[in-house]
């Protein structure tokens, strides 16, 4: 028989968050799809690992019940998030410290008003007094979760939370058109309280943006906390490869192969190493940054954020509830912790806790030992008997968002070509579904489909980091 002039309408190489995105988005137009994946299994970086009936992940990026993507997507209408408790804990001087618990989406729809922009939003912060000296915690001792320090006075912390609502409500266009400096500069520009900066956007930017120097775009991580403040950050329960796991589940039985290597890419075909060449009429990659720049010379691959995840497990867990802990003080090199198997507890089998703790940028040497140390004084119990289930290292786990830093980087390259994933976006996997939104509106532009998912950027009406 004669070979048919194509075999798919689209090819998209690659199947992780993005990928997988912008098939269900062709698919539901009509627009015949086949994803090639490399790998044995979909979701790339949102992976899993499972161990003696604990669900690992691998990054442990943090999600947000408010991020639009999470809720537009088809195919994620099964995806269950289970949400950290409103706000944070900060840890600071021995204690630990509520902030943003009033932010939420609550907060959000009761607020009035407009700011100047997400990280200048507690500028109008009075300066107090700092606070009196606290009387030394036990050896031994679990310090009670407190309000106020280390942001400063009560009243401080209530102006912050209703400034927090009322960016939940700022327009995103508004955020995007402000100029660019890294974010921490931006923090310091801005004549905000240093109890403010340094006790809680510091180490909250950095938990959400992964980039513990915070040399990311201001824009995105006005973004980010826009965020923060708007819902309710979250995990989806089973484990982040859930999430792509959904995905290609709904998409139409043998759409994903997996096991396939592309060689080369072309407006009208694919080669592959397996399974010679794929025709078709338009071609996606939607791989990772550095792959997707060996198959497109030319395309610029951008610097990573590393992260390591410790995961450990007890019968005696630390009494922190649902709350994600973060280290106000820096005294160590864990950013953020939790019990995760009380946020989920379909993480770990019955009598035992997870307990996942991230470290950003470059670990130390015996990193285990230092997590363990540092987690003591964050949990204030002892972590000798506590047993390491694994330590995740990826060297490349969030693209780097530097200053001058678009949201909206071109998913059309020339027509029939195409190339989506987070680093044309937001980093993250909010960022990844957001880019095979746009790059699969471009594709069914070009093909003249009018599918129902054929829609405008919904950037233009609001992103998140």
């Amino acid at each position: 028989m004669l070979e048919p002039a194509y075999q798919a309408d689209v090819v998209v190489v690659g199947a992780g968050l993005a990928g997988l995105s912008a098939a269900l988005r062709l698919t539901s137009a009509g627009v015949t799809t086949a994803v090639l994946e490399a790998a044995p299994g979909v979701g790339g970086r949102m992976a899993t690992e499972k161990v003696d009936g604990f669900r690992l992940d691998r990054i442990g990026q943090l999600l947000s019940t408010a991020h639009p993507e999470l809720r537009r997507t088809p195919g994620l209408d099964a995806l269950v998030l289970r949400p950290f408790a409103p706000g944070v804990l900060l840890h600071s001087d021995g204690r630990r410290h509520r902030a943003g618990a009033v932010a939420g989406a609550g907060g959000a729809r009761s607020a009035r008003g407009s700011t100047r922009g997400a990280l200048h939003v507690v500028r109008a912060l009075a300066s107090a007094p700092r606070s009196a000296p606290r009387p030394p915690v036990p050896k031994g001792a679990v310090p009670r979760a407190r309000t106020g320090a280390p942001l400063g006075t009560p009243v401080d912390q209530v102006r912050l939370d209703a400034a927090l609502a009322r960016l939940a409500q700022l327009p995103v266009e508004r955020l995007l058109s402000r100029p660019e400096l890294p974010a921490g500069q931006a923090l310091a520009a801005r004549g905000l309280p240093a109890r403010t900066v340094d006790g809680f956007l510091r180490p909250l930017l950095a938990a959400l943006l992964c980039d513990p120097e915070l040399t990311t775009s201001s824009r995105c991580a006005d973004l980010a906390l826009r965020t923060f403040a708007a819902g309710r950050l979250c995990l989806p329960e089973g484990g982040a490869d859930m999430v792509p796991e959904l995905l290609a589940r709904a998409l139409p039985p043998g759409t994903v192969r997996t096991g396939v290597r592309v060689t080369s890419v072309s407006t009208t075909a694919v080669t592959t190493a397996e399974h010679g060449v794929f025709r078709c009429r338009a071609v996606l990659v939607a791989t990772d940054a550095r792959s997707a720049a060996e198959l497109l010379p030319g395309l610029r691959v951008p610097d990573f954020h590393p992260v390591t995840v410790v995961h450990h497990t007890t019968d005696d867990p630390p009494a922190t509830g649902t709350s994600l802990l973060l280290d106000a003080d820096r005294g160590g090199p864990v950013a953020h912790t939790a019990v995760i198997s009380r946020v989920d507890p379909s993480r770990a089998p019955a009598g035992r806790a997870l307990i996942s703790s991230t470290v950003l940028g470059s670990p130390p040497d015996g990193v285990d030992t230092a997590v363990r140390m540092h987690l003591a004084r964050l949990y204030g119990t002892s972590t000798a008997r506590w047993e390491t289930l694994a330590v995740h290292r990826t060297a490349e786990a969030v693209p780097v968002m530097r200053a001058p830093h678009d949201p909206r980087r071109p998913v059309r390259l020339l027509a029939g070509l195409y190339v989506c994933g987070d680093h044309r976006d937001t980093s993250g996997p909010e960022g990844a579904l957001h880019s095979g939104h746009r790059a699969s509106t471009a594709i069914l532009r070009d093909l003249g489909a009018t599918g129902s998912m054929h829609q405008a950027d919904p950037l233009s009406t609001t992103q998140a980091a």
